[in-house]
């Protein structure tokens, strides 16, 4: 019975997936049509984020401030609150810190997946793992070519793909919560 009600509440959400999948892929398109603007976009979400979790980590610093870790508490509060207003306030150099940080994610992560592809090589399939280790590997070696140029379009075209995949999954579960 449990069962049943729960396939009723999905079928019954499915206008509100394909709704959320038609502003994803609507935000993406928009987001690839400029990048620049997504970009900067992104850096000042990502500012005002930092300056937020900060603020409240500083408030919060003080609720506990007789515990030993009071001041590494309002340290890390102050410094990410710092990072936020950095971003905020200067968001091009902003967006170049946060492409660096991209392209070194990438290098890290690429590395990471071709040593992992090496440990399950015995195991069919480990040549995805090593071509997605290497395909990491490209994306940093081209942000890293061509910084601090990349910084102007690098995230938006990172959010605009995020967009449009968060699209089409969620028009696929509309699609399947329709047919339950």
């Amino acid at each position: 019975m449990a069962i049943t009600e729960q396939a009723s509440k999905l079928r019954g959400s499915w206008i509100w997936m394909a709704l959320f999948a038609v502003i994803c892929l609507i935000g993406g398109v928009i987001a690839l049509l400029n990048p620049f603007a997504a970009t900067l976009a992104a850096t000042f979400i990502a500012g005002w984020t930092f300056a937020f979790l900060g603020a409240l980590q500083i408030i919060q610093s003080f609720q506990v401030k007789d515990w030993p870790g009071f001041v590494w508490a309002i340290l890390f509060g102050i410094l990410t609150l710092v990072v936020g207003i950095s971003l905020i306030t200067n968001p091009l150099a902003g967006m170049i810190s946060l492409t660096l940080l991209v392209a070194v994610l990438f290098l890290v992560m690429g590395i990471v997946k071709i040593m992992y592809a090496f440990s399950l090589r015995p195991i069919s399939g480990w040549g995805w793992a090593l071509a997605s280790g290497v395909i990491s590997l490209a994306l940093a070696a081209m942000i890293f070519a061509n910084l601090p140029e990349a910084a102007a379009s690098v995230l938006g075209i990172l959010l605009a793909v995020e967009l449009i995949s968060n699209g089409v999954l969620f028009m696929l579960l509309a699609l399947g919560f329709r047919k339950i």
